[in-house]
């Protein structure tokens, strides 16, 4: 039997690896839901029919993925949570005076005029300038 690479977008490289191991080509170390689901369905494509895979272990990965499905949602869910309270957050500072560094590693300060939400963190906007929350030192 021999493994098929997956890649980090999920895709399959024919003709490559050894019959002990996947080549990963992902710089994260991490594997996603997709990739999961390929590498499931090459595995089962290129079982000996006349020894099937125990449905033990089959039930085993059915169970792996559910936990990475169960994962993958609870994580969209947090993420979004703190997003949320970020936003929460940062529009209570709106009429304040706070001191921020710039990417520079400047202090500056000055009144937040508005909030807008990113997929970062909120935005401030003050006295014209747009910072992240998260660059925010002090609120007075």
């Amino acid at each position: 039997m021999t493994t098929t690479p997956v890649t980090s977008q999920g895709a399959l490289v024919p003709g490559q690896g050894t019959s002990d191991s996947v080549t990963r080509t992902d710089k994260g170390g991490s594997m996603g839901q997709d990739t999961f689901i390929k590498l499931l369905m090459t595995q089962m494509t290129h079982q000996d029919p006349l020894q099937p895979t125990d449905s033990a272990q089959m039930l085993s990965q059915l169970a792996q993925f559910s936990s990475v499905e169960g994962i993958t949602k609870v994580n969209t869910q947090l993420t979004a949570l703190n997003l949320s309270q970020d936003f929460a957050s940062s529009v209570s500072m709106i009429g304040k005076t706070v001191s921020y560094l710039d990417d520079n590693g400047g202090l500056h300060a000055g009144t937040v005029q508005n909030v807008r939400p990113s997929s970062h963190g909120a935005i401030l906007g003050v006295d014209g300038v747009d910072i992240f929350s998260g660059q925010v030192s002090k609120v007075t």
